[in-house]
């Protein structure tokens, strides 16, 4: 059902609209921006992660919503993904320099977060 689904052409050196459903960068601020996006940029702002350290970082996401959620931002250029043939397979997950230059503003915006927030909780 496509009811109400904006259409437009993205023109060569016009910017991205992103309140237009077909923009293309839409999807990926949406990625970025999802329950887990944010938490697996964050997470991987100082290190090269495996998957299961990735998993053990973030507290309460299912190795289903991991796996999705890097898929996506894999495909969206902003995270590489290397497995190496052992066995089992070890795959590692780093930040490509897109996804550095994209999560450091959520970096930021951690940050501030939490050194604003007392001892107890928001405050």
């Amino acid at each position: 059902m496509t009811e109400g689904v904006q259409r437009r052409q993205v023109v060569a050196g016009k910017p991205y609209d992103v309140f237009h459903t077909d923009c293309p960068a839409r999807d990926l601020v949406d990625h970025v921006t999802s329950r887990w996006g944010i938490w697996v940029l964050i997470s991987l702002r100082n290190n090269d992660l495996r998957f299961y350290e990735l998993r053990e970082s973030i507290r309460g996401i299912s190795e289903k919503m991991l796996a999705q959620t890097l898929r996506a931002l894999v495909q969206d250029g902003l995270v590489w993904r290397e497995v190496e043939p052992t066995t089992p397979p070890q795959v590692t997950y780093g930040l490509t320099e897109f996804g550095r230059d994209i999560g450091e503003p959520l970096t930021e915006l951690f940050d501030r977060i939490t050194r604003r927030l007392s001892p107890h909780g928001a405050g």
